[in-house]
């Protein structure tokens, strides 16, 4: 289904039926305000098309030994610690303890540090979504007020939280009537967009040519809704799977010998009348 498009009655049944599960709850902080929420992935895991190695001659799955490229040697968890690398074969090691020495403590919040416009945050900052959800009935109210303030204003809340041992920026901003949770790339986990070679040529522009391109964009603006957002080799995927899994023979059920299954239905019929006569006795 592309998206923006309504949601059939049937899809809305089956939302129904499997609600989502929440990941993690805290709340949303900022000033003397705190929101119960919960965290909900807003990726579908399940649409992903994954393949596990197998042996071809006899469709056994593939392991993978934790083996030393330096001695040969296969190890245990007990014999492997971690280690920086920051010269050819030179590392810095580090042990579990120590990294859990600087390991940041999850104070179970979302804190928002400001709220800025949209426009200032770069695309390339945007990593992984969530979706927000009201955590309880006494949350709903202070969830939907402020859902309809970042409407109101077109602001996003900038903020930090704490998520498996690591601290993540986020930013959250309204969609529809909730509110989604954005991971954000810090700033020095992106490269600029000046060490991209020879843009300083593109920008010399000519009237007559951008008048033109503008012409041709304008020829093709239209929704996103009418946007073909199917991913067809996924799609086609999956119906090669099917095929797949209904060509595969059906398991067959080994039938009891003949004279196995004689021999038990005469024990079924000699059995009542074997009693009988033991009460007539």
């Amino acid at each position: 289904m592309r998206a923006g498009c309504p949601r059939t009655a049937d899809q809305m049944s089956a939302l129904r039926r499997d609600p989502m599960r929440s990941i993690w709850k805290g709340h949303i902080r900022f000033l003397l305000v705190a929101i119960p929420i919960r965290v909900y992935n807003a990726i579908e895991a399940s649409e992903r098309v994954q393949f596990n190695q197998l042996h071809r001659d006899d469709f056994g799955p593939i392991g993978y030994d934790k083996r030393c490229k330096k001695c040969g040697q296969i190890v245990t968890n007990e014999q492997i610690t971690k280690g920086y690398q920051y010269e050819p074969d030179r590392y810095a090691i580090i042990e579990p303890e120590e990294i859990a020495k600087v390991k940041i403590k999850t104070t179970k919040a979302v804190d928002i540090l400001g709220f800025v416009d949209a426009s200032e945050i770069p695309p390339t900052f945007f990593d992984s979504p969530y979706y927000l959800g009201p955590d309880g009935p006494v949350a709903e109210k202070p969830y939907a007020l402020l859902r309809q303030v970042l409407q109101d204003t077109g602001k996003i809340g900038l903020g930090k939280v704490v998520l498996r041992d690591r601290e993540d920026m986020v930013a959250i901003f309204p969609h529809e009537n909730g509110i989604v949770l954005q991971k954000l790339r810090y700033p020095a986990e992106v490269r600029a967009i000046e060490a991209v070679p020879e843009l300083d040529g593109a920008q010399k522009i000519d009237k007559k040519e951008l008048n033109l391109a503008t012409s041709l964009v304008e020829q093709m603006i239209t929704s996103f809704s009418e946007i073909d957002t199917v991913d067809h080799y996924h799609e086609a995927l999956r119906k090669l799977i099917e095929s797949k899994i209904k060509a595969q023979p059906k398991p067959i059920v080994k039938a009891e010998p003949a004279a196995k299954k004689k021999a038990a239905l005469t024990l079924v019929k000699s059995k009542p009348a074997a009693q009988r006569k033991r009460k007539v006795s």
